[in-house]
């Protein structure tokens, strides 16, 4: 099957979204797909190059960053992206496109099926669904939701990665066919931390360093708990890393936190086979894929109790759940897990049990299926 993939942030541009869409990609050609990828294009990477089986093609973004992408960039992929898109599907005759994600990339889809009557599958993340960000994104939807409202009704079937951003969409987009296929990780590839902990305990946080991702907050936490024995390594960026080590110095934490900057999916599940504990303090997040590492990696998680975090936490079982902004419960918490004889090598072992869930193979054949059916309905 030939199956024109659309994703304006595809590795190494972005974040868990565009690693989960190469990693599906790589999976699907080995299945025997022809996959073509139409993404953003960056300086230091080639207009066109051949990986994992896959064929990448780049147009112009303009885009300043590798791990972030604001609206005026979005808007340029999408006009510099609408020509090479249309040869593609003109010359190339893909059985469907599939699209990461609803804004922008849902866009050039819904075009191209317009004009050529190819079907699309839509792939969404928790920032395409009202609601999901709301602190970013809502002020864009008083305006933009109308817009998307026949991107997502034209998709002959959307997907969400997790049971949380489904709920949150069939609100918005009532009457729209969606399934859940998770968010998922190569357990084979990623290495796995030993059961027994670290000495220190070894504390991993992984993403863009955003308000979304509470971290000033989870300063505070460590400040309660920094007369125990462990160590952190921060892997990101963003706009709020000179506060972070600002307040880093502030509580106290000098020599305790590791700041390791934009790093590349490897050198993250380098960290994370030893690494302890996922922490993941955020305010929103659909379904984390730093979390499904975390479990193919073999650590605990302590999680803010929301959305798609609590899809990956067994409270009690691979970790704790915690209110958001609740400073004293999640440090208590993290004081359990710190102290309790036998507890963090019992949580270890059962995320690594759970990660057989986010398997790529199962999620891999699942969109199989689902492509087969949306090109035998055609």
């Amino acid at each position: 099957m030939r199956i024109l993939v659309l994703n304006y942030e595809y590795p190494p541009l972005g974040g868990g979204g565009g690693r989960f869409a190469a990693e599906l990609c790589r999976q699907l050609a080995q299945m025997g797909h022809s996959i073509r990828v139409q993404t953003g294009s960056f300086p230091g990477l080639p207009e066109f190059e051949v990986r994992d089986g896959v064929s990448i093609y780049r147009s112009g973004s303009q885009r300043r960053y590798v791990h972030t992408c604001d609206v005026r960039e979005m808007g340029l992929f999408l006009l510099a992206g609408f020509l090479p898109v249309v040869r593609q599907a003109c010359a190339w005759r893909p059985h469907l496109v599939h699209a990461h994600f609803a804004v922008p990339t849902g866009v050039l889809s819904f075009f191209i099926h317009l004009l050529t009557g190819i079907p699309y599958v839509l792939s969404t993340q928790l920032g395409d669904v009202p609601g999901g960000v709301p602190y970013q994104t809502d002020h864009l939807f008083k305006w933009l939701k109308p817009c998307t409202v026949p991107i997502w009704r034209a998709a002959a079937m959307v997907t969400a990665p997790s049971d949380h951003i489904r709920t949150l969409a069939r609100q918005s987009y009532p009457g729209v066919p969606m399934e859940v296929a998770y968010n998922a990780v190569d357990l084979e590839g990623q290495p796995a931390s030993p059961v027994a902990p670290h000495h220190p305990v070894r504390l991993i946080f992984a993403g863009r360093f955003s308000p979304q991702k509470n971290l000033p907050f989870l300063m505070q936490v460590l400040g309660e708990v920094k007369d125990l024995g462990w160590q952190l390594e921060m892997l990101g960026d963003g706009p709020e890393m000179p506060l972070i080590k600002e307040q880093a110095k502030a509580v106290g934490l000098q020599g305790r936190v590791n700041f390791h900057g934009w790093v590349v999916p490897e050198r993250v599940a380098e960290v994370m086979s030893r690494g302890d504990i996922l922490i993941l303090p955020s305010l929103s997040e659909g379904l984390p894929l730093v979390g499904v590492q975390a479990l193919a990696a073999g650590l605990a998680i302590l999680g803010s109790d929301i959305g798609g975090v609590a899809e990956l936490v067994r409270p009690g079982g691979n970790g704790f759940l915690c209110p958001v902004h609740d400073l004293q419960v999640f440090a208590e918490a993290l004081r359990v897990m710190l102290t309790t004889e036998g507890l963090l090598a019992q949580m270890k072992a059962e995320s690594r049990r759970l990660a057989a869930t986010f398997d790529i193979k199962k999620t891999a054949v699942q969109f199989d299926n689902l492509f087969r059916e949306v090109v035998k309905r055609k």
